[in-house]
């Protein structure tokens, strides 16, 4: 890609070539447009962050302390401030993405009303909302330019030529707020052509990182509730060549597939596994089924299966669903993950009941005997009670080296009474380490939490409720919100600004020339907040 310098020339001189028909646009102009709009399509978008995750990807398994972050996001709005922010206080984005939730999709931007996680929303909304994200970080970009394009103008205009070269490497050297997007497909939507029709869609929108789960789509459930279904491996492994294919046609090679097994959480399937042959992975699946031995030929209607050469009864449910053998779940997770990568999967999510290091780790030391890089995605759910799941493995880990916890009751741990005592600041600690253990410990390369900004759009709506319609009145909304802005350097307090009312300005200018009437007049109340 051309930097601002030789964009400008090269806009220059084809803008000469006609003659003087086209005199009244500026090169620089050209080039400054060219520069906010880096990306022209969703395909450069998937392509350039899938090369940035495999990167990353390559990084983590050099040193395990390169893992990598991510938060939900269910409106682009909400992924630019995230990334707008991240840059303030950090200075790059560099090993943060962006996580695309089905659940909030569904609890947040379905057309139904709000709907829970169980594929029921429209599966539109999933490449509609991968767009907008992309949409708003690109906007970020052309904001974030524009500061510097004013820089620029006012250090030449001032005659400080020294400045106006930093402003300028500034220019060419700037990071953009596009980042990778771990997009979930659930379940796929159906069969594995629509998969790959969904997946197509996804990543035409720039998605370079596709996240499916080996649930049943019709019967498909949150991870983190009851009554989940799981399908045999071949059916999983069409699927994920379905997302490989979309990959592979519209040229993104670099491609990211994350596959999800539920296993842990998921006692049921709806299908016994096509098995060829003993110890073939239809057998393995079938393996795990709650049998009983059948006395000659069985019942009508009894499904049979061949176990070591008896004939064995899987239990049935009168929801027509098989039940798998209690306590197999971690034994089913790891033939999953194993499965996966040997047939296309490049990360793996283990969908957990608890952040429990040592039993995530357990799972990854099994099949890393196998494939020796797996590496995970790893939910750092709000559907987990962090402190009280904490807060109690520290007690256990205290009762088993015979440490005093008297002082202490399990059952009611999550009580404010224990907030800054020994254990409770200890539990704190390994909350604040999870990540950073984990990643060393349990392969985990990148960690996210789902729906992180659907609980803070709740709590901070909540705080300037109370507020706005108390006794506070506007000084609550002040107090809470503009002041601290303020003082906090938050980009939004200029909120015509971060609407992209400059940037409209900017063009009036390139269009019209003197004539522009712009927006950012004396007038503008936005000036308020120049300090």
């Amino acid at each position: 890609m051309m930097g601002y310098q030789e964009d400008m020339a090269q806009a220059g001189r084809l803008i000469r070539d006609y003659d003087g028909t086209w005199d009244g646009i500026s090169g620089e102009s050209i080039a400054r447009m060219r520069a906010q709009n880096k990306f022209r399509t969703g395909l450069d978008v998937a392509r350039y962050t899938a090369r940035i995750m495999r990167a990353d990807m390559a990084a983590y398994d050099a040193d395990p302390a390169n893992y990598t972050q991510s938060l939900g996001c269910w409106h682009g709005f909400i992924a630019q401030q995230k990334m707008i922010s991240i840059k303030k206080h950090f200075g790059t984005v560099k090993s943060c993405y962006i996580y695309l939730s089905g659940w909030m999709i569904a609890a947040l931007r379905s057309e139904f009303g709000p709907l829970p996680d169980q594929s029921m929303h429209e599966k539109t909304s999933v490449p509609a909302l991968i767009e907008e994200i992309y949409t708003f970080l690109r906007q970020a970009d052309a904001r974030e330019l524009g500061g510097l394009f004013r820089e620029l103008d006012a250090a030449r205009a001032e005659g400080d030529e020294l400045k106006a070269k930093q402003i300028q490497s500034a220019i060419d050297n700037h990071e953009t707020h596009v980042v990778p997007i771990i997009a979930d497909i659930d379940a796929g939507f159906g069969n594995a052509e629509a998969t790959y029709l969904l997946a197509k869609k996804m990543i035409e929108a720039g998605a370079c990182a596709l996240q499916i789960e080996n649930q049943v789509s019709d019967e498909k459930q949150c991870g983190h509730q009851d009554g989940k279904v799981t399908v045999p491996h071949e059916d999983f492994i069409a699927k994920i060549r379905a997302c490989r294919y979309a990959f592979m046609e519209l040229g993104v090679e670099d491609g990211i597939i994350v596959t999800r097994t539920d296993s842990l959480g998921a006692g049921l399937t709806k299908q016994i596994a096509f098995s060829k042959e003993p110890g073939d992975l239809g057998d393995q699946y079938n393996s795990f089924l709650d049998c009983e031995e059948v006395d000659g030929a069985g019942n009508p209607g009894d499904v049979l299966i061949n176990r070591d050469g008896k004939l064995m009864r899987p239990k049935r449910l009168p929801s027509n669903l098989y039940q798998f053998r209690a306590g197999t779940g971690e034994d089913r997770c790891v033939m999953d993950c194993i499965a996966s990568l040997q047939n296309g999967a490049d990360l793996l999510w283990i969908e957990t009941e608890k952040p429990h290091i040592e039993q995530i780790a357990g799972m990854v030391d099994r099949i890393r005997e196998v494939v020796p890089n797996a590496k995970l995605a790893y939910n750092n759910s709000p559907s987990f009670n962090w402190t009280l799941n904490f807060r109690q493995q520290v007690y256990d880990a205290w009762e088993k080296d015979g440490q005093d916890v008297s002082a202490y009751d399990r059952a009611k741990l999550m009580s404010v009474d224990f907030d800054g005592t020994p254990l409770g600041d200890e539990a704190d600690n390994r909350i604040r380490t999870f990540q950073r253990d984990s990643a060393k410990r349990a392969g985990i390369f990148h960690h996210l939490i789902t729906l992180p900004t659907y609980h803070t759009a709740a709590l901070s709506t909540d705080n300037l409720a109370k507020e706005y319609f108390g006794d506070e009145a506007m000084l609550g909304y002040v107090k809470g919100v503009q002041r601290a802005e303020i003082r906090q350097g938050i980009a939004c307090v200029k909120h015509q600004n971060m609407s992209g009312s400059d940037i409209g300005d900017d063009h009036k200018e390139y269009f019209a020339g003197e004539a522009a009437l712009k927006a950012a007049g004396k007038d503008n109340t936005m000036n308020q907040f120049a300090a």
